[in-house]
């Protein structure tokens, strides 16, 4: 079976998704996917912090508990199905890497608006490696995937512009970003340090 790597853009109640295989020197693209953070039906789902906002910080903490929870939950069924519709294929995804925001101390933000987008980015990134956790993968996170990788720049953009002409449009930053998370996940040689 060969080896998957999954990478994973963040989004708002979304995530684009990039699965690239061995052999790490030439990836090849095996899927590109969104899947679903949130649940339309429950409009809090998508900007959990946004409800609270006029809360103050330390009360939107609590009240958006049961709502992160749901989410957990969602990008846990999401990442499984992913993962399943995969290996059916006969690969083995041994990791899915994340991009998205760096943690930070969002009290320290004065503007609840602000605030709550701040809030979001970060916590979409923490449901997806929870997610993977919860599907037994190991997980590895990025702020700039593009600052880890240790080869040419020109190198980079060759092989992501390959990867693309395969995927299909569309093939935007997000897409970039998550299929350089998976290819340097799947290179430990290209890794540097993984936050």
């Amino acid at each position: 079976m060969k080896k998957v790597a999954i990478g994973v853009k963040t989004k708002t109640g979304r995530a684009v998704a990039v699965a690239l295989s061995d052999p790490a020197s030439s990836p090849q693209f095996v899927c590109r996917e969104e899947i679903s953070l949130s649940d339309k039906a429950v409009p809090a789902t998508m900007q959990p912090y946004h409800e609270v906002m006029e809360l103050p910080w330390s009360e939107s903490l609590i009240a958006v508990r049961p709502t992160i929870s749901a989410i957990e939950k969602i990008a846990a069924a999401s990442l499984r199905k992913l993962i399943a519709a995969i290996e059916t294929r006969g690969f083995r995804v041994a990791c899915v890497a994340v991009v998205g925001p760096a943690d930070r101390k969002l009290e320290r933000i004065g503007n609840p608006h602000i605030r709550a987008h701040a809030a979001e980015g970060v916590l979409f990134r923490a449901v997806v490696e929870k997610a993977a956790e919860a599907n037994h993968r190991e997980t590895r996170s990025f702020v700039d995937p593009a600052a880890e990788v240790k080869r040419p720049a020109r190198e980079v953009k060759k092989i992501l512009t390959q990867l693309g002409a395969i995927a299909g449009s569309p093939w935007r930053a997000e897409e970039k970003s998550a299929a350089l998370a998976a290819w340097i996940a799947l290179t430990p040689q290209l890794r540097s340090s993984a936050r």
